[in-house]
């Protein structure tokens, strides 16, 4: 793709292809993704999500507020879980290869990064390779927004022209990458040419919950790669992308990407430097608030005001099924009253839809959807409520509205109460992101004394603002922060592209 300068600036409306792929794999998990848990959207359906919060939304409000008019593509998205069977990659790319018309001005792209299916370690520089393979792709404009977390590869730089990462963990900030995004495209428009993307990729691994911006060394790295951006007129963009632990990539460890303008410029002056300060930085050990110990006997006590106990081994948001029994079984031991837990269990929900709310009845709660757990609690509990799980969020910036929109389906819920825990059982796995998850269900925070969040640092943008103190529990799951645990396929392989 030796050929970068676009024929003519086109005075016209542009037009421009839009599609998007949005998939976090966790490559160590027994379960395997398939179809169905797939949401796609075609056509004009996805005019549909202007104004929803979501990167997609957002590119599609500030592409129409430019003048573009959108060519249509496939939307496909589904929570973090499982190695994704080849046949979903399959069914999106025929879906996306129906939708596309010769002679579009441009592609913009809304990608999660992380994807991995049975074949493809790397589908998103994949899907860029058959993009590029369309009749007129290969030599217009094609940009996106991606997940700090992304696996950022060697074919992606090459085949992507811009893409801009999320600079915030929690990511509130998924909408505004987007927008940044399409200015992006829309300058390579205006100028007639294509910008570039240089990549260094390294050999640091971080698990999920040592990636917050808002501690090191992510905090610093990003401070950083700002000051560089605003010092140096041709840096368009310079991502600092966290990788993803959980998924065997070559790619999935810490990367630094620049977008320029400049195809006659290197830029290693910046990455050797990031890359430096990166070892050099100490990871900041996991936000706490004393010992397992030391919380127990606090919440014995009556602790003021609300502890959150994370929960990072069954990090629902890095593809856990959010149904480990971990941390009721310890609360359960050592009595704490007044805590609220939240559980996948959808074998349970389908069975209380024949119990009578106020009563009593036997539970068999959680530890059914990974083999690091102990296996379901088994116990007596009262049934409080039962319904509908459709919430709206409090938040239209959370995380969770890049993946859902402004709303959210936890799917059939119920909530159950047992020797003084409060327990809200789901149908769908719902990343604990927002605070309507709770609300939607009776449940006022403000009530409770403890409450567990199966979540490793995107919680905090809910949770923080509420919560007098936090402590990380090390429970068994899929998620351990010690990579050690994992048998990695892919090794990483440091280096770059230009």
């Amino acid at each position: 793709m030796e050929r970068v300068v676009l024929k003519t600036r086109s005075r016209l409306k542009p037009r421009v292809f839009l599609a998007g792929l949005f998939h976090e794999t966790h490559c160590f998990l027994d379960d395997r993704t398939g179809l169905d848990a797939f949401r796609l959207s075609q056509g004009e359906a996805l005019a549909k999500q202007i104004g929803d919060g979501s990167p997609l939304g957002a590119a599609i409000e500030r592409g129409a507020e430019l003048g573009w008019e959108f060519v249509w593509g496939v939307d496909g998205r589904a929570l973090p879980s499982g190695l994704v069977r080849d046949e979903v990659f399959e069914t999106f790319w025929q879906r996306l290869e129906a939708c596309w018309e010769p002679g579009v001005s441009a592609i913009f792209l809304v990608l999660h990064g992380a994807m991995v299916t049975e074949s493809l370690p790397d589908v998103e520089g994949e899907l860029l390779r058959r993009i590029r393979g369309l009749e007129g792709a290969e030599f217009i404009p094609l940009c996106g927004v991606y997940d700090l977390h992304a696996h950022f590869s060697i074919q992606m730089a090459r085949l992507a022209d811009g893409l801009v990462a999320y600079r915030r963990n929690p990511h509130s900030d998924a909408a505004e990458a987007s927008v940044r995004a399409v200015g992006l495209l829309q300058k390579a428009l205006e100028r007639g040419e294509r910008p570039r993307v240089a990549l260094r990729q390294t050999q640091l691994c971080w698990p999920p919950i040592h990636t917050g911006t808002d501690s090191e060394p992510m905090r610093t790295l990003e401070q950083s790669a700002r000051e560089i951006e605003a010092a140096d007129p041709d840096v368009e963009v310079l991502n600092v992308t966290a990788g993803f632990a959980y998924g065997d990539s070559p790619g999935r460890g810490l990367s630094f990407q620049v977008v320029s303008f400049r195809r006659d410029r290197r830029f290693d002056e910046y990455f050797d430097p990031l890359e430096s300060q990166a070892c050099a930085l100490e990871v900041e050990p996991a936000q706490g608030g004393g010992s397992i110990r030391e919380t127990i006997k606090g919440l014995q006590r009556e602790w003021q005001g609300l502890t959150v106990l994370v929960e990072p081994s069954d990090n629902i948001g890095a593809g856990a099924p959010g149904d480990g029994t971990g941390a009721l079984r310890l609360l359960l031991e050592h009595q704490i009253q007044r805590a609220v837990v939240c559980l996948w269990d959808p074998e349970t929900v389908s069975r209380l839809t024949s119990v009578a709310v106020g009563s009593r009845t036997p539970l068999s709660l959680g530890g059914k959807g990974s083999r690091f757990d102990r296996g379901p609690v088994c116990v007596e509990g009262e049934l409080v409520r039962k319904g509908p799980g459709v919430f709206t969020l409090e938040d239209s910036a959370s995380h969770l509205a890049s993946l859902s929109g402004r709303t959210f389906d936890m799917g059939a819920s119920a909530v159950v109460r047992v020797d003084g825990i409060t327990i809200l059982l789901t149908s769908q796995r719902t990343p604990p992101f927002d605070l309507g998850q709770w609300s939607s269900q009776g449940i006022d925070l403000s009530d409770f004394r403890a409450v567990v969040v199966k979540a490793a640092v995107a919680h905090r943008r809910a949770y923080d603002p509420i919560t007098t103190r936090t402590v990380v529990l090390d429970t068994p799951g899929p998620c351990s922060s010690d990579l050690g645990c994992f048998t990695y396929r892919h090794g990483q392989e440091p280096g770059g592209a230009d």
